[in-house]
């Protein structure tokens, strides 16, 4: 299972005052719209459909959504609340399903909701929020109804094939990337697009849009494997992917290695990672090994790739934010 990516928000406090009033302003509403929809017919639902909700976030889909927009002086504010809503809806729903198939006990610090309700009762919470964003798309039109559909289907067969891993013949590191794309860089695109739809964003801006939201997405998640092994100073626990044989961009180039000096860290990578001196040995192996700097070299190409694609976007501080989002990703993963 991909692990979660970490949220970062570009720092839109640097921009115009108020430009960053109305981003706050736009994304508090957004915030009260999203515990007003997680509410149900009974208590326990609302309860255990907010649970996610109320762990908190920086609410990154939503924060997109509005950034998006707000590249035209013609977004219409109440249509962004409401794909924002969907957005994070949609991600959140996703949450509570990766949780019971990797039996997580924990979800952004607090008890999963498997671990409090069971797998059934946090399936079907996932269900319900689905249904809620589903209720809400609907309303925007039908073009908001088919991408969302879409999305949705792209996250599903990711996680199938992340599920089946590579098949045979085919290359693990492009799977693994697919997957990336498909379980992470979909709803973050169609975030992006949502955004450029809600201003009406003539065709080409909003292309460049969503090809900016799928690959940044990428970023995310890529910059997220590189905290796996060198997160002794950003907060996250190094080596939980390593332990757990979750597939990496870092591992994953590790492993093309023939040369014979990297036996030991082979071994280890297909070894049982549970002794704490086993993993440790593997950390400092991975640290020192080139993949690493591979791995940062092609997140910090994506990110460039990500930012050339703001080009055809006006000037002013929506795209500058969404530039800044690309230092961020970078800074976040060195």
């Amino acid at each position: 299972m991909l692990t979660a990516v970490t949220d970062q928000q570009p720092p839109i406090e640097d921009f115009d005052p108020a430009f960053t009033a109305r981003v706050t302003e736009l994304l508090e509403r957004v915030e009260e719209r999203l515990h007003e929809v997680a509410a149900a017919n009974t208590e326990f639902v609302t309860q255990a459909s907010r649970h996610i909700v109320n762990a908190g976030g920086k609410r990154f889909r939503p924060l997109l959504v509005v950034l998006a927009g707000l590249i035209s002086p013609n977004l219409d504010e109440d249509a962004a609340i409401r794909a924002a809503v969907v957005m994070e809806l949609t991600h959140v729903a996703s949450l509570y399903h990766d949780d019971v198939m990797d039996e997580a006990d924990l979800r952004r610090g607090a008890p999963s909701a498997n671990s409090r309700w069971g797998n059934t009762v946090a399936i079907l919470v996932g269900d319900y929020l689905f249904s809620r964003a589903s209720r809400i798309v609907a309303g925007l039109g039908p073009d908001f109804v088919e991408l969302q559909a879409e999305t949705f289907s792209r996250l599903v067969q990711g996680q199938i094939a992340e599920t089946v891993g590579p098949l045979d013949g085919e290359d693990p590191l492009q799977h693994y990337l697919n997957v990336v794309a498909d379980k992470t860089g979909s709803l973050i695109a169609a975030s992006t697009a949502f955004g450029g739809m809600v201003s009406s964003l003539p065709a080409g801006q909003l292309k460049a849009l969503t090809a900016f939201g799928e690959e940044i997405g990428v970023v995310f998640q890529l910059s997220d494997d590189l905290l796996d092994i060198e997160s002794d100073t950003s907060g996250k626990t190094p080596g939980t992917d390593l332990r757990a044989g979750v597939p990496t961009l870092p591992t994953l180039l590790a492993r093309e290695s023939t040369d014979p000096a990297d036996a030991r860290l082979l071994e280890l990578l297909n070894s049982d990672l549970s002794d704490d001196d086993d993993l440790s040995e593997a950390l400092s192996l991975m640290r020192a090994h080139s993949s690493l700097a591979k791995a940062r070299a092609e997140v910090n190409r994506r990110a460039e790739v990500a930012r050339s694609f703001l080009a055809p976007l006006p000037e002013g501080s929506a795209k500058q934010a969404l530039s800044a989002l690309c230092d961020s990703v970078i800074g976040r993963s060195v």
